[in-house]
């Protein structure tokens, strides 16, 4: 969708919101830089990757903005709510080289109802529509580990003792932006376990997604079973996530439908840990390791992926801040070459706080990245790695910009 057509979008949105009742959440983030061969801003990523470091990788625009409308209040407590989200990012912000330069898309990634705080459930909230569902993942790569987001019906954090219940019926409707995937339209159970005691300030989170095929000759069911470990650390100023994820066939995404065309063959072992801690007011940070492993019949389908890196700031002053990034990527088929990528980025901000995750920042950063020869030849045609890219036969780039990020 070009820019003349989301004006009238996002009227309509607010016609069927009246201001006087909408609870609001944006967030926003703009990106203007140049590379080292002379054009515009460069972003960094290795073929078979499941991310990308973002601090100083992310191009382009990106924005979107959450309403939630109360509709009616229940004699017991329960509300009755409406959500809806609109995003909108350009073609740089995608990192789609097939749509043109320019051109701007927009979606509605969520729009669902929810009756909260049923009071004959424990509390439990009830909800149907397309939803970003009990999302996790990591800031420092925005990597979504388990993400099973979609079009369905649920019931959400029913209470068992300390812990809580969920369970929702999915169809993955392909309306996410901006990464659209193919082949993901069958229907999916999902069933978590949330807050099981374990020690002092840990708990365990656990989740099982079952995929059922479709029937369809070539199209195959799968499932995913996700562990994980919180651990909140500092006096819960911050907290350690380790989890252990392993999947088959279509369940082999991050919790949610894959390639259907997957059978059972295709097998996903992937272990995370991130840690994130304020650790005083002034210096906070980030960290992560990635390990997976991918197995199969097809040789072009096993790999493993291991990434491992972080994001530290410090605090100058109440409105100046240092940022460093610094993120290794090794992807490594079953046959082919091993293929790596290190990038780095330092940045110096202006920020209202001085808080890690506190936002506006508006930051002046230089990245530079360093690749081989096998990252190069995977490379998608026209990918800044790629030898028709922008670096050409160069195995390194840096690119110089700003970035204002927000959310509100």
């Amino acid at each position: 969708m070009r820019m003349p057509t989301i004006a009238p979008a996002l009227l309509a949105l607010a016609f069927c919101f009246p201001a006087s009742a909408v609870d609001v959440q944006n967030y926003l983030r703009a990106n203007a830089a140049a590379n080292s061969e002379g054009g515009g801003q460069t972003c960094f990523g290795l073929a078979g990757a499941g991310a990308k470091y973002r601090l100083g990788n992310e191009c382009g625009v990106y924005g979107e903005m959450l309403l939630g409308q109360h509709l009616v209040q229940g004699d017991a407590g329960e509300n009755v709510k409406a959500y809806a989200m609109l995003n909108l990012g350009n073609a740089a912000a995608s990192n789609n080289a097939k749509r043109p330069e320019g051109e701007w898309k927009i979606g509605l990634p969520q729009a669902y109802f929810a009756i909260e705080h049923v009071s004959g459930l424990g509390d439990a909230a009830l909800w149907i529509g397309r939803r970003y569902y009990k999302r996790e993942g990591a800031n420092v790569n925005d990597f979504l580990y388990w993400n099973p987001s979609g079009m369905g019906v649920g019931i959400e954090d029913v209470p068992l003792g300390p812990m809580k219940f969920s369970y929702a019926y999915l169809h993955d409707d392909q309306q996410t932006m901006p990464i659209m995937r193919v082949g993901d339209t069958a229907n999916r159970h999902d069933f978590q376990l949330r807050g099981v005691p374990v020690n002092p300030g840990g708990t365990l989170e656990l989740g099982l997604a079952l995929i059922r095929s479709d029937g369809t000759p070539g199209h195959h069911g799968g499932s995913m079973v996700t562990v994980q470990h919180r651990q909140k650390i500092l006096s819960g100023a911050g907290d350690n996530r380790l989890a252990v994820q392993w999947g088959t066939g279509s369940g082999t995404d991050n919790g949610a439908t894959g390639d259907i065309t997957n059978g059972d063959d295709v097998h996903r072992l992937r272990i995370i840990d991130s840690w994130y801690a304020q650790v005083t007011r002034r210096f906070g940070g980030e960290l992560i390791a990635v390990w997976q492993r991918d197995t199969a019949h097809d040789a072009a389908k096993a790999k493993t992926w291991a990434s491992a890196g972080g994001r530290m700031s410090y605090a100058l002053s109440d409105k100046v801040k240092l940022l460093a990034d610094i993120g290794h990527d090794r992807v490594a088929p079953q046959n082919g070459d091993v293929r790596r990528l290190t990038k780095v980025t330092g940045a110096i901000a202006l920020m209202s706080k001085p808080g890690y995750f506190d936002r506006p920042e508006l930051r002046l950063f230089v990245t530079h990245a360093r690749w081989n020869e096998a990252a190069r030849a995977a490379a998608r045609t026209n990918d800044p790695l790629a030898a028709n890219g922008i670096h050409g036969t160069a195995l390194s780039g840096f690119t110089v910009g700003v970035t204002f990020e927000n959310c509100w």
